[in-house]
């Protein structure tokens, strides 16, 4: 296959058969496979994928990773794709808008680009979008949009994520490219943004003077499950990022107690200070602090744990 368009799934069977049909409804210029690697799911996703199987259009190739996690579900994805010129990832809880495949494949075919991403754009239905769920914190749900615009990215200031993203296999294959499984996340928790593996490849992507494309018209709707539609998963994710971070990028300072520098306790007592004092008064912006107050304190959790 010249072009593999690719989900990984955990315990979505209900999304399956509209997702899979969207994908089926893509045109492009050269025939496609629709990889799908279940990872572990408890439901019928697998009677559910079976029976698609058998319906006409783009041909489904079912693989199951035993290994638990979002990593290594996108890992078993890029080795069975080796085989494949171009590969296009989408999430199992989004929906691709027509003309997605022909602007990823446009882009890697006729821009010469190593990677492309798109917009994603975040789908409310049918819960409704909380009142106090602002554009800034839209990022955090894997929104992405930069512009009408196509352009070349240069740095982290505009990303692309697996939401929505595309390779030349030749260029991962050469670089060895993989996502890094140290930022691994298991069941629900493995929904969303915030796991730092994307952030990781596209850091990789960028060291290596990969060409990078954002195209606009390479678009997904990204469905969001009532239980990230909290406060409180805003700051689990930032105190679970802080971790991450203080586990495997941290410098290493040499004042330190108890493997913790001193100015990082000040700075999250000082941020947990403000976030409350702002909270208690209903003050505009108080989540936000209260996010910066949680990747502090993961930081420190981080830091203890190395």
């Amino acid at each position: 296959m010249k072009l593999t368009f690719a989900f990984c799934t955990f315990n979505r069977a209900d999304r399956l058969e509209k997702l899979v049909a969207a994908m089926r409804a893509q045109a492009c210029p050269v025939p496609f496979e629709i990889l799908v690697v279940n990872n572990n799911s408890r439901d019928d996703t697998l009677e559910v994928l079976e029976s698609l199987q058998r319906k006409p259009g783009a041909p489904i190739r079912i693989i199951t990773e035993n290994a638990p996690g979002i990593v290594p579900a996108r890992n078993r994805v890029l080795a069975e794709a080796q085989a494949s010129e171009f590969l296009v990832f989408i999430d199992d809880d989004e929906l691709p808008h027509p003309g997605l495949l022909n602007a990823a494949y446009d882009a890697l075919e006729n821009e010469a680009a190593d990677c492309v991403g798109g917009s994603v754009a975040i789908d409310f239905a049918p819960h409704g979008r909380p009142a106090w769920l602002g554009e800034d914190l839209l990022g955090f749900l894997a929104a992405i949009n930069h512009g009408a615009q196509a352009f070349w990215i240069q740095g982290e200031d505009t990303p692309i994520w697996t939401s929505n993203i595309a390779y030349r296999m030749s260029f991962l294959r050469v670089h060895g490219l993989q996502f890094d499984t140290r930022y691994n996340r298991e069941g629900a928790s493995a929904s969303g943004s915030g796991g730092g593996e994307d952030v990781v490849m596209l850091r990789r992507l960028l060291a290596l003077s990969a060409k990078i494309r954002y195209r606009p018209d390479m678009a997904v709707d990204h469905g969001v499950e009532p239980w990230r539609l909290s406060k409180r998963y805003f700051l689990r994710l930032h105190y679970l990022a802080g971790v991450r971070k203080g586990l495997h990028e941290y410098p290493d300072y040499p004042n330190k107690l108890f493997g913790v520098p001193p100015f990082l306790i000040v700075q999250a007592l000082r941020q947990s200070i403000r976030a409350l004092s702002m909270a208690v008064v209903a003050r505009p912006g108080y989540l936000r602090q209260g996010m910066n107050a949680t990747h502090a304190l993961g930081l420190i959790r981080g830091l203890l744990k190395r």
